[in-house]
């Protein structure tokens, strides 16, 4: 066995274990996937498609996911103003209330118990692996605003090459459909007073 197969193995595995306590849940694996992913995710992103992409599912079995977590009153579907076709999916009160039991806390408590250079070198990594094997694989890659290459930050003010918009503090740790990995990125930022914004 190879250190690569070892760390594949490791990463199935640690998976696998923090899933075990689903089983003594309320909710399927599946179904706890995509309610994190619609707590996470931020606005452009809490769409059926992106959550089939995210989950490397179909979108059929995506949408059964989504509609059994509806009829569980725990997530809210909402027609989007400019595109009648285009629907975004919330977490309602009820759905925030249950992610206070969700079976993933193991595992950040596991991760929150390892040493500081050890987090920064696991927290450095997995994004990198994520998208080398979103390129493998050819399919979308989600990530935060941090590591993408369509972000851009100054003082205060955070920017958003890829949707040419400013970014809220709460944006900037959501998963986005149209995260992009950086490689060695340094987007210029475009004056605030060329976008009407003084």
């Amino acid at each position: 066995m190879t250190n690569t197969d070892e760390i594949a193995e490791l990463l199935v595995y640690l998976g696998r274990a923090a899933r075990g306590t689903d089983a003594g849940s309320d909710l399927t694996a599946a179904q706890w996937t995509a309610m994190r992913f619609f707590a996470r995710a931020n606005r452009l992103s809490r769409t059926p498609s992106a959550f089939a992409s995210f989950n490397a599912t179909t979108r059929g079995t995506a949408s059964q996911i989504i509609k059994s977590l509806m009829q569980r009153g725990y997530l809210v579907r909402h027609q989007a103003v400019d595109d009648r076709r285009s629907v975004r999916l919330d977490l309602t009160s009820s759905g925030q209330a249950i992610m206070r039991y969700d079976p993933l806390h193991n595992l950040t408590d596991a991760i929150g118990r390892l040493e500081g250079k050890l987090r920064t070198a696991l927290r450095q990594a997995l994004p990198a692996l994520a998208g080398e094997l979103a390129k493998i694989r050819d399919t979308v890659a989600f990530g935060t605003c941090g590591d993408c290459r369509h972000f851009s930050g100054c003082g205060a003010v955070s920017y958003c090459a890829c949707v040419e918009a400013e970014l809220a503090p709460a944006d900037l740790g959501c998963l986005c459909v149209n995260f992009a990995a950086s490689e060695g990125r340094k987007l210029a930022m475009p004056s605030l007073k060329s976008k009407g914004i003084s």
